[in-house]
């Protein structure tokens, strides 16, 4: 039997691989538990001048059964993390957490920054754990996975629920932010931090619009960030700056210009981390290098792979976030004297926090499910 013509696969080529404005993933490359996978090719119709279609966030509500997380991690400063949001806007191409929204048959791809879920009853499942007679105080992480502070909470202001619950609490928080809007709360943080109950560390990545614009496409701008620094220290409030990731021959380069400029804002500790690419992470952090970096991708990943053991990612505990090697340990000398340069200290506020003044929250009656969709969608 003959294939006619106009099915000779010769004749299907791979789209190219093109960055979407305003958007971290180049693709929505299919999630690890996915039975089928597809791929983009462009069978000739489509013309080159054709408008491309204008990805839009969606925010699903949705009512979570626990919000806090535990970890037993040694490479973390916290045991205890809450997350109000699942997915996130800023869209940073980098963001470990990408992988989890394969859970939710999704793509860790454009799915995890356009399509995000938001945990009505953040709050109030905070209140009843904390209340809790088996609850033990331990400083809580707030917006690691995905930033508490992305722009749907300008809205839902369910960051803003939580911190009052934790006010009212007395119980010590540590918030990682690359967003401007933090300073909305800074009433409740500044008062907590008082009691040496709050501290922020805000994440820089670079100090280069450009390169910040395809890597954190919707995050505030490096400058933005760094008057948040400012804002949030005038208040009386604890700030480190994250220098993370730090990424060979696209972000190393800032180091010491990011930790000069962040003291200078006020902050008075500082941490960092390499560049981790566990699972989707990597093939989409690879189509990004080949849209915006093609000229040194290669590179990129042959120092990525110097710092990880050969390998693309080593999830081991110990070296996932600094890595190893000689490469990894010229960074660390690099931020180390950066250090010693402006007389801060390493990144350890967070386990500072007090928890001794902590006090079981009133639990309040939950609202009918209902009356928190209307207000969702009013």
């Amino acid at each position: 039997m003959m294939v006619p013509d106009e099915f000779d696969e010769s004749r299907w080529i791979l789209a190219p691989t093109n960055a979407k404005k305003g958007r971290g993933a180049v693709s929505n490359l299919s999630g690890r538990f996915e039975i089928q996978t597809s791929e983009w090719v462009d069978d000739g119709w489509w013309q080159g001048d054709e408008p491309q279609s204008v990805l839009k966030t969606q925010v699903t509500p949705e009512y979570a059964k626990t919000i806090l997380s535990r970890n037993q991690s040694p490479d973390l400063p916290f045991s205890v993390s809450l997350n109000p949001y699942r997915g996130c806007e800023h869209g940073c191409i980098y963001c470990f957490a990408r992988p989890s929204h394969a859970y939710l048959g999704l793509s860790p791809g454009l799915d995890f920054e356009t399509r995000l879920f938001a945990k009505l009853n953040a709050a109030e499942l905070l209140r009843s754990e904390l209340a809790a007679d088996s609850y033990v105080p331990g400083a809580i992480a707030l917006g690691v996975n995905t930033d508490a502070y992305q722009p749907c909470e300008r809205k839902l202001r369910l960051t803003r629920g939580v911190l009052e619950v934790l006010k009212e609490s007395r119980h010590p928080v540590g918030l990682i932010s690359k967003s401007s809007l933090i300073e909305r709360d800074i009433d409740l943080l500044s008062d907590m931090a008082s009691q040496n109950l709050a501290m922020v560390a805000v994440t820089i990545t670079t100090l280069d619009h450009e390169t910040a614009r395809t890597l954190e496409p919707r995050a505030a701008s490096p400058a933005r960030r760094l008057e948040t620094i400012r804002r949030l220290a005038a208040a009386g409030i604890p700030v480190a700056v994250s220098v993370a990731p730090i990424i060979p021959f696209v972000t190393d380069q800032d180091i010491e210009k990011i930790i000069c400029a962040a003291f200078d804002a006020g902050a008075t500790s500082a941490g960092y981390t390499i560049l981790r690419l566990p699972w989707e992470v990597n093939p989409l952090f690879q189509e990004w290098l080949q849209a915006h970096f093609p000229d040194r991708a290669e590179r990129v990943m042959n120092r990525v792979r110097d710092m990880q053991g050969g390998k693309d990612y080593d999830a081991s505990f110990g070296s996932r976030m600094h890595g190893e090697g000689l490469w990894a340990d010229m960074i660390s000398q690099r931020f180390r004297k950066a250090l010693l340069g402006v007389g801060i200290g390493k990144h350890n506020r967070f386990q500072q926090l007090d928890t001794s003044v902590f006090r079981k929250p009133l639990v309040i009656p939950a609202k009918k499910r209902g009356d928190e969709q209307m207000d969702f969608f009013g």
